[in-house]
């Protein structure tokens, strides 16, 4: 694999995505540097990596002068292995190991401070890889002065620290390590006579699990899972079988779909779209969520159900209309090969795993991939299933009106106006992760960043929520303003979910915008559209609104402007 990563080098990177990553490790990382660069090519990202020397993480860290800090990278990659960390701990007096993690933190978060401090790149902090040194064999977990106590401690204490500092994305190497195990991870031989840690044989792995969190900054998530029933969800062909007769429980294969409905309800519950996609009777293929002792999932677990007797494909197009979300962003799971195919070649934007011929393997092969990786997580995730029900009946609803004032007018909509705070943070900075069509200037933001522009003096931040008689779509609108000169406010971002279109709310927006500039006596209002290729829908989004283009941005004399009505009130 690792020699495919590199043919990848020799290809034409120029029409994709281009990022700056700084790599700095304390032992070899060539190798490395490579894999993930040949990693960012199968996923469309030009990553260009600039690699420190050999053991200078701090040196470059700490001095402002150096070539880090020139370079200037929108990422940072740290990778301190634990085969140096051991060989700290083993010049650390006995008296002072139980000590150990903690001053290694208090290292590490000084590092991370003088980051945080002179730049604003993110960092991905690769974890400690497990090494027994056998000193006390399985007792070095019940001593707190054996090696891989404190090792484990410095995992624990780093994950917190990360918790506590949004800028900061571990990388679960470990997680890699105790997958493939340690003889495919470290081969001591190469170790010693090349200071290189990881194998080249892990090395693509290592590189995958980057460019995951990689995309995952650059807003590149999976949003909606979408399954096929038989053979899938259970065993057995429930218009054939009958609903006794399906396999799904606690005994038998049926515990393999038991356990495999569990991680989907876990998605479900994180804020994943569940979908279904079946050929069966609807009213057949709808009996085991309604009826079956043993379902975990049910009916209302479901964002959309179609079934029926068509092409799959066609199933999809309909499934990815009503969600409004990009093919790229969905994954189809689906046992048959064939059903597969057909959705691969038909839809090649859209992830369909090879899932194993044996249910009892879907699971490890499914967690293998790691398809669901994320860099912000809130509480209000749960709902998003329930608020896709809600548009569905919503949309039912629209079509007993003969005219969208009369529609809107009726929906009842109001808006919470607020700045960013401190409950508001994570879902400002998921919304501008998740948001690709709707999405001016396409910044991402971490709740780090979103917190640093909340306490800005050279900035104004709004966010807006919507709600209406059918329910709540929480935060679903972002504006960011910076303040250019006494008179001119100009729009750094804004970014709204597609789930509220066609309700005036770019007009509520606006007119929000306008009311604080008067307020505050400026003039101008200036806006910038940066296409990509997702973004296209807001390409005429300034000039829909009013806005004059002139000299690459678009202008807007607010005193003059006329407020456009909506139908929506301040709550």
């Amino acid at each position: 694999m690792f020699k495919q990563l590199k043919k990848n080098l020799k290809k034409d990177f120029s029409k994709f995505q281009h990022q700056k990553i700084a790599l700095l490790g304390d032992s070899s990382t060539q190798f490395l540097a490579q894999s993930i660069r040949g990693i960012g090519y199968e996923f469309e990202l030009n990553l260009d990596l600039w690699e420190t020397g050999f053991n200078q993480i701090e040196r470059q860290i700490l001095d402002l002068s150096s070539e880090l800090y020139e370079y200037n990278p929108d990422i940072i990659i740290i990778y301190h292995s634990s085969h140096k960390l051991l060989q700290k701990f083993n010049k650390t007096s006995i008296e002072e190991r139980i000590f150990f993690a903690d001053k290694e933190l208090s290292n590490l978060v000084s590092l991370f401070q003088t980051l945080k401090s002179n730049i604003s790149a993110k960092i991905i902090y690769y974890n400690f890889t497990e090494i027994n040194d056998g000193i006390f064999g399985n007792f070095s977990s019940q001593i707190e002065t054996s090696f891989i106590y404190q090792l484990r401690k410095l995992n624990f204490e780093l994950s917190n620290h990360s918790i506590r500092n949004k800028n900061i994305f571990i990388c679960d190497i470990s997680t890699i390590q105790n997958k493939y195990g340690k003889d495919l991870f470290f081969q001591p031989s190469i170790y010693i006579n090349t200071e290189m840690v990881l194998s080249i044989e892990i090395l693509p792995h290592i590189a995958k699990y980057t460019v995951d969190i990689i995309n995952a900054l650059n807003g590149k998530i999976k949003k909606c899972v979408i399954l096929d029933l038989d053979n899938t969800l259970w065993g057995g062909v429930i218009g054939d079988d009958g609903l006794e007769n399906i396999e799904i429980g606690s005994l038998g294969i049926g515990k393999a779909f038991t356990e495999f409905q569990y991680w989907i309800k876990s998605l479900k519950n994180r804020g994943i779209i569940l979908a279904v996609c079946s050929k069966n009777s609807e009213l057949i293929a709808k009996t085991p969520f309604e009826n079956h002792p043993d379902m975990i999932l049910r009916l209302d677990d479901i964002s959309v159900f179609v079934a029926n007797w068509n092409n799959k494909a066609d199933n999809i197009r309909h499934i990815q209309k009503i969600l409004n979300i990009g093919f790229d962003s969905m994954v189809f799971l689906d046992d048959n090969p064939f059903e597969r195919n057909i959705v691969r070649e038909n839809i090649p934007e859209i992830c369909v795993p090879e899932i194993p011929e044996d249910p009892a393997e879907y699971l490890d092969y499914l967690y293998s991939l790691n398809l669901f990786e994320t860099v912000s997580f809130s509480e209000l995730d749960g709902e998003r299933t329930k608020q896709y029900q809600i548009e569905s009946i919503r949309a039912e609803y629209q079509q007993n009106f003969t005219n969208e004032e009369s529609f809107l007018e009726s929906l009842k909509m109001v808006s919470v106006v607020e700045e960013f705070n401190k409950f508001n943070i994570p879902r400002v900075a998921q919304l501008s992760q998740r948001s690709n069509q709707y999405n001016l200037r396409t910044l991402r933001y971490t709740e780090n960043d979103v917190e640093n522009l909340s306490k800005s003096k050279s900035h104004k931040t709004f966010s807006f929520t919507l709600e209406d008689k059918f329910g709540d779509n929480g935060l679903i609108c972002v504006v960011i303003l910076a303040k250019e000169d006494k008179e001119t406010l100009f729009i750094e971002n804004w970014f709204m979910s597609c789930r509220v279109l066609k309700r005036n709310m770019e007009n509520f927006v606006l007119n929000s915008i306008i009311d604080y500039a008067l307020n505050n006596n400026f003039r101008v209002l200036k806006g910038e559209y940066i296409p990509t290729s997702k973004n296209e829908m807001v390409k005429l989004h300034y000039q829909n609104l009013g806005f004059i283009f002139v000299s690459n941005y678009w202008t807007l004399d607010i005193k003059t402007h006329i407020k456009k009505q909506t139908y929506i009130t301040v709550k």
